[in-house]
C-alpha cells in the first residue's frame, strides 16, 4: 500500500479541513472501521492497537476490526478491549504463507482464543494469485482455485466459517475466484461474505452485478480514493447502481505517513455526501452492514 502522496493530502485538505463547520463535526457515534492496519507488524504503522483503539474512543466510534497480512489479531483484539473498553474490537486472520497458506487449523484455533474476538477469515492477501500476478510477483502464491476448481483445502475452512459464523473475506483474489467461491461457501452454509477491495480487482459491471445478486457486501475502502485509484463519483455511481445495502465504507489505514483512520472515514463520507449519496445510504453502509456482518445488533 502507497503512502500518503500528494494527491492523496490534498484529497484529505479539500474534503476534511476546507469543508463547512458541519462537515467537520461529522459524528462518527456507531461507526465500525472493518479494515484497520496497526501496529505491531512488520511494516511500518503510524499508530499500534491500543493508540488507534484510544483515537477511536475518542471519536465516539463503536468498533473497529484489526487486519493484519501475516498473523492473527483475535488474540490482539482482546487485549485492546481490556484497555479500552466500551469499544467493540475484532480481529481474524488472513491466509497468507506465514500462517501456513489455506490452512484450517489456524481458523480452528483463532476461534478457541479467549475473549471470542476472532470473526474475520481472508483469503489470501499478499499472496494470492492474482495480486502477486498483477504485481510482477515471481514468487510463490496460495492459489484458492486449482484447475478451474476451488482448491479442496478450502471446504474445511468454509465449514468452519459457517460453524462459528465467522465472516469469509476473499481477500485479493479475482472477479472471477470471488464469483467461484461464493456458491461453494454458500452451499457449504457460509452467511456473512465480504468482498475485500471490491472494485480493486476491477471486476466489469456485470461482475458486480453478479456479486451483488448473491448478497453479499462489498468492501469500499477511503485508501484507495487518497492513492487516486478511485474518485468518490467511481463510489457513488456503483452504489446508486448496485444499492448502498451491497456495500461497506472501510478505512484501509494505518500505513506509516497516512492519515489516522477516523480522519478518513470522515473524508469518505463527506466525499460520498457530495456525490448525493444519502446519510440513510451511508448509515447502511457505515454502521449497519459492518454490524450486521459482526453479529451486533444494528
Amino acid at each position: 500500500m502507497r503512502r500518503w502522496t500528494a494527491a492523496g493530502a490534498a484529497a484529505l485538505i479539500g474534503v476534511v479541513l476546507v469543508q463547512p463547520a458541519a462537515a467537520q463535526t461529522t459524528s462518527l457515534a456507531g461507526v465500525i472501521d472493518f479494515h484497520v492496519h496497526s501496529g505491531p507488524d512488520s511494516r511500518p504503522r503510524s499508530v499500534g492497537d491500543l493508540e488507534i483503539a484510544r483515537i477511536a474512543k475518542r471519536a465516539g466510534m463503536r468498533g473497529l476490526v484489526l487486519k493484519n497480512h501475516f498473523t492473527m489479531t483475535a488474540d490482539r483484539a482482546w487485549l485492546a478491549m481490556q484497555e479500552v473498553p466500551g469499544l467493540e474490537i475484532f480481529g481474524g486472520v488472513a491466509l497468507n504463507h506465514s500462517v501456513g497458506g489455506l490452512n484450517a487449523e489456524v481458523v480452528r484455533q483463532m476461534v478457541a482464543f479467549s475473549g471470542g474476538r476472532g470473526k474475520v477469515v481472508w483469503l489470501p492477501t499478499f499472496d494470492a494469485e492474482f495480486w502477486m500476478t498483477r504485481a510482477g510477483d515471481p514468487g510463490a502464491f496460495v492459489p484458492v482455485m486449482r484447475g478451474g476448481e476451488m482448491d479442496p483445502a478450502l471446504g474445511e475452512i468454509f465449514d468452519l466459517v459457517a460453524e462459528h459464523d465467522l465472516v469469509l473475506a476473499m481477500g485479493h483474489s479475482s472477479p472471477e475466484e470471488v464469483l467461484a467461491l461464493i456458491p461453494e461457501a454458500r452451499a457449504r452454509g457460509v452467511e456473512q461474505i465480504l468482498v475485500t477491495h471490491g472494485l480493486g480487482q476491477s471486476p466489469t459491471p456485470d461482475q458486480l452485478r453478479a456479486m451483488a445478486d448473491h448478497d453479499v457486501v462489498i468492501e469500499l475502502v477511503w485508501l484507495a480514493v487518497m492513492n487516486g485509484q478511485f474518485s468518490y463519483a467511481d463510489y457513488a455511481d456503483a452504489i446508486r447502481e448496485y444499492g448502498a445495502r451491497h456495500f461497506l465504507l472501510a478505512s484501509d489505514l494505518g500505513q506509516a505517513g497516512n492519515p489516522l483512520h477516523p480522519d478518513g472515514l470522515n473524508a469518505l463520507m463527506d466525499g460520498l455526501r457530495g456525490e448525493g449519496i444519502s446519510d440513510a445510504d451511508i448509515d447502511v453502509m457505515i454502521r449497519d452492514n459492518p454490524a450486521r456482518l459482526l453479529g451486533l445488533d444494528p
